[in-house]
């Protein structure tokens, strides 16, 4: 997961506090990549390197690399898995070595512009049969999403936040089946709600985005402001998200999953 935030404010520590929710999409994802020969494959976005480590152990013929544009996620990746390749890049400005036979980009293209570039420019990094995989929260619409933009928009860090919520790429179904199915041989694309319990209420719910969609809400504004944002940003969320008489909140997460084979 991480990817293209300039100022490197993406955390290793506090991305991995929910490695285990964040693995299930990954393992669904990987089980229908159709590539079965898999010499080469490559994590693009790949976080600390838990994706990689999936992806590893999915394909353990194949020769693994990883790259991230953080160099905090670049570095727990290196030390975890210390034997693989991995390398600070930019996706929408990388070039890998050769082709590969898959393609893996795990919460990630999300956060990288300009898709009708893009999918064409890494399905062409692909050899005959090989598979992009693609998984990309699919949560734009999701209470915990509007509350970042209604508390962005609220406060007096307004002028500082007003373009925030634009990082977002992400396309529907529709617009990744019209624009790539004349580019592949086959494309899968399919939606999963992931219904996550966490046990802290609220807290938890601010503490999983935390490592993901509030950093762009949070990397503008001054130390002073953040605690404050956050601080309203739980009191609503504690309002739109129920705690269980055992002290769990349920978080449902969407997710966009696509793999176009060459």
């Amino acid at each position: 997961m991480s990817d293209q935030n300039k100022n490197d404010s993406w955390s290793a520590k506090q991305y991995t506090k929910f490695e285990n929710e964040r693995n299930r999409p990954i393992v669904d994802l990987l089980a229908h990549i159709p590539t079965t020969e898999v010499k080469t494959a490559v994590d693009i976005g790949c976080g600390p390197g838990n994706s990689t480590e999936l992806l590893h152990l999915h394909f353990p013929a194949a020769i693994v690399s990883g790259m991230d544009s953080s160099e905090d996620m670049i570095a727990a990746a290196r030390k975890r898995m210390p034997d693989l390749r991995f390398e600070v890049a930019d996706i929408s400005t990388w070039r890998g070595n050769g082709h590969y036979d898959v393609i893996l980009a795990n919460a990630a293209l999300q956060w990288v512009p300009d898709h009708k570039t893009l999918f064409p420019s890494l399905i062409h990094q692909l050899n005959p049969g090989g598979s992009l995989a693609v998984q990309m929260p699919d949560n734009f619409e999701e209470p915990a999403q509007q509350l970042m933009r209604s508390v962005a928009a609220e406060g007096p860090w307004a002028a500082k936040l007003v373009n925030a919520s634009k990082r977002v790429a992400r396309e529907g179904a529709g617009w990744y089946y019209e624009n790539l199915r004349n580019q592949v041989k086959t494309l899968d694309i399919w939606r999963t709600i992931y219904y996550h319990p966490l046990a802290g209420g609220a807290a938890a719910i601010v503490e999983w985005f935390k490592g993901t969609g509030l950093r762009p809400f949070l990397d503008p504004l001054n130390e002073e402001e953040s605690a404050a944002f956050l601080a309203r940003y739980t009191t609503e969320i504690s309002k739109a998200y129920p705690v269980y008489d055992n002290g769990t909140v349920l978080l449902p997460f969407p997710r966009l999953f696509i793999i176009a084979t060459r």
